[in-house]
């Protein structure tokens, strides 16, 4: 058993949370029960990954994406007052780690593919507000788009989306998990061979094509599934609670 805000306090200092400018709070967002002895991790907190913490006998979820943005309604109504009643009615704590968690050296999303595609030479890569969200590495040697493709789709357990333009062998690497598309333009300007992210949009396909390099769309969902569990996994070794990573698979 831990007590709630000895882990919200430790979370918040570890994952430098105050250093990041993020869209929404970060960190606790709704408070439940004070003692923990099992967490649930999952990428987007939502009523059907609560619902999994009630039967589990959970007290605390741990999301990548949080349930306040800045960008949404404040009005408690409708599919928020369903996520609010199911965390308030069963004391569940909720806390939101987003930005701060791509960029983790440790536990985060993009640091943790770069180690597990076999990348050398790792670098912080794609500054955002003074922060750095993604890293970038190198193949030695050098790999064919093909195997690409295959490394990456092992590691995300998926079928990118790929524009193959680049070059024929791929060398250097840059990774920016979520709805990063628009790094494009700083993977072009270093001279990456490969850029990877979770989402696509329209413009991407011409300007990989007239850039002259390879961009895989692995999924939102998909690139954001190692941080929170690495996370949830760390909690649970340093406060001796349970953990529960509930993937609740989403194409996008």
């Amino acid at each position: 058993m831990a007590e709630r805000d000895e882990i919200l306090t430790y979370l918040s200092e570890y994952l430098r949370v105050a250093d990041f400018d993020d869209y929404g709070p970060q960190g606790l967002q709704v408070e439940g029960d004070a003692e923990v002895t099992h967490i649930v991790t999952g990428v987007s907190a939502c009523a059907a990954l609560f619902e999994r913490a009630v039967a589990l006998g959970a007290e605390m979820v741990l999301a990548h994406h949080g349930i306040l943005w800045n960008f949404e309604s404040r009005v408690v109504a409708g599919p928020s007052k369903r996520r609010l009643q199911l965390l308030l009615d069963h004391g569940i704590t909720l806390a939101g780690y987003h930005l701060c968690l791509d960029a983790h050296p440790e536990v985060g999303n993009n640091i943790l593919a770069a180690r597990g595609l076999g990348l050398e030479n790792i670098k912080p890569f794609a500054p955002h507000g003074g922060q750095p969200l993604g890293f970038r590495g190198e193949w030695r040697p050098a790999v064919s788009p093909e195997e690409t493709l295959r490394r990456v789709g092992e590691l995300y357990d998926c079928e990118p989306l790929a524009f193959l333009s680049g070059p024929a062998q791929v060398r250097t690497v840059g990774i920016v998990s979520g709805g990063a598309q628009k790094d494009l333009t700083v993977a072009l300007a270093s001279g990456l061979d490969l850029f990877i992210t979770g989402e696509a949009s329209e413009f991407v396909m011409h300007m990989a094509a007239e850039g002259g390099i390879h961009l895989l769309g692995a999924g939102h969902h998909a690139t954001e599934r190692l941080g929170i569990r690495a996370l949830g996994e760390r909690v649970a070794e340093r406060f001796g609670v349970r953990h529960t990573f509930v993937d609740l698979p989403n194409p996008v």
